[in-house]
């Protein structure tokens, strides 16, 4: 493990002139846009047809509708990876960098939320039909609720209850839907489309079952979750885990050793539901079967990319510093990290990462993080960064190399 002071200083370069600064701010990310991109696709559809005529918005609302929810199914995700990283790294960066960024497709399903839910309301507007109205008035009280409990400021202050109106309002407006297109005499390509979107919906919980699980506590801040259920994911993709299925759901992600089956899932106090996993260790858990890809497999559209972690961030980049498909380099600042985390996962690291900055916090303090970044970027030669940390931090570190040139990615929280 090693520190350097010369990193603590280390000169940033100037930033990018100010209308390509502002293209990196943090309100215009690719997740926005998408999302305007969206809603602008309706808006010049609404100009187009003039005075949509009923079934018109109905479709338009089914499109849309169903364009949100299945650009969420894990298969659409993981597809979606896929096209974005078969680019070679021959290809200019400026178009991997932008390709980099397709973990951002959640703006997708935010604005074809906001356009179905719109061309819905316009429907029941003009809708006469006493059973349809009630049906029509109902869903679109229920949409305006999801979508209201989606919105920053409530889905981070309350989570929990973002994730059950969610789920459960979700179930309720896809059935919802079904009795309105039924009742309106649907021809079959509705029929057709509601199949699929239902079928997308129920796919996961299809594969949902309860596994065995071998728990390891170096430490009272972080466990290792082993599986070996007959399942090595690939490396980067996450795994969601549950005590209650239809409570709540916790992703994390998933380190497969090279050459050995099953996987491993490295999980960190930070909130109610870790401490309690971390102190009350289960011997099965459920899980749902199906795993996603992450943002950090975008790695292979780079020659080479430096890993920034901080705390448990380190559990997302472990796989691919393990499977070393692309030149990297680790960046890690966490507290303790032998005692934390335990001498073999250190050393682990270390075996496949013997170049690596290790900051100890407890020792050193907190860095800077955007020059600790940099620094390995310049000294590695890398032509990305890639991001593992908390909300405040990541968006930091991404965004202040972004608006100096630099090609960075991280989480950016938008479910």
């Amino acid at each position: 493990m090693t520190t350097s002071l010369e990193r603590r200083s280390v000169e940033l370069p100037p930033r990018t002139p100010a209308p390509r600064r502002l293209l990196k701010h943090p309100r215009l990310m690719h997740h926005n846009r998408l999302a305007a991109l969206v809603l602008t696709a309706n808006l010049v559809f609404l100009y187009a047809s003039w005075t949509p005529s009923t079934r018109t918005m109905g479709h338009a609302a089914l499109a849309n509708l169903a364009l949100a929810i299945l650009v969420r199914q894990q298969y659409v995700i993981n597809l979606l990876f896929k096209l974005a990283t078969w680019a070679p790294t021959s290809w200019p960066l400026k178009v991997r960098w932008t390709l980099g960024k397709v973990y951002h497709f959640g703006g997708v399903h935010v604005g074809g939320a906001l356009a179905g839910a719109s061309w819905f309301l316009a429907l029941t507007i003009s809708t006469t039909d006493g059973p349809l109205m009630a049906v029509g008035w109902t869903l679109t009280a229920l949409l305006a609720l999801i979508i209201a409990t989606a919105l920053p400021p409530f889905r981070s202050r309350h989570h929990d209850h973002f994730e059950k109106i969610h789920r459960f309002g979700g179930w309720t407006a896809l059935a919802l839907f079904w009795t309105h297109t039924l009742l309106a005499a649907p021809g079959p390509v509705e029929v057709a489309v509601l199949s699929v979107v239902t079928f997308s919906v129920a796919l996961p919980w299809l594969r949902l079952r309860k596994v065995d699980v071998r728990v390891e506590r170096p430490s009272p801040h972080v466990v290792l979750a082993r599986f070996d259920h007959g399942e090595t994911p690939f490396a980067g993709s996450s795994t969601a885990i549950s005590r209650s299925p239809l409570k709540e759901w916790h992703s994390f992600a998933n380190v497969p050793a090279p050459g050995e089956p099953g996987f491993r899932l490295t999980i960190s106090r930070a909130g109610d539901w870790t401490g309690d996993f971390i102190d009350d260790m289960p011997n099965r858990i459920w899980v749902k079967g199906i795993t996603t890809a992450g943002v950090a497999n975008i790695e292979t559209l780079f020659t080479k990319v430096v890993y920034v972690a901080t705390g448990s961030g380190i559990g997302p980049c472990l796989p691919h510093l393990l499977a070393a498909e692309v030149p990297s380099r680790l960046v890690w600042a966490t507290r303790d990290p032998r005692t934390t985390y335990g001498d073999a996962l250190v050393d682990e690291i270390l075996a496949v990462q013997p170049h690596a900055l290790i900051w100890d916090t407890s020792r050193d303090g907190k860095p800077d993080m955007v020059r600790l970044a940099y620094a390995a970027y310049r000294d590695f030669g890398a032509e990305a960064v890639i991001c593992i940390s908390n909300k405040k931090l990541t968006w930091q570190v991404v965004h202040g190399l972004e608006q100096r040139g630099i090609p960075a990615y991280g989480a950016i929280w938008d479910s």
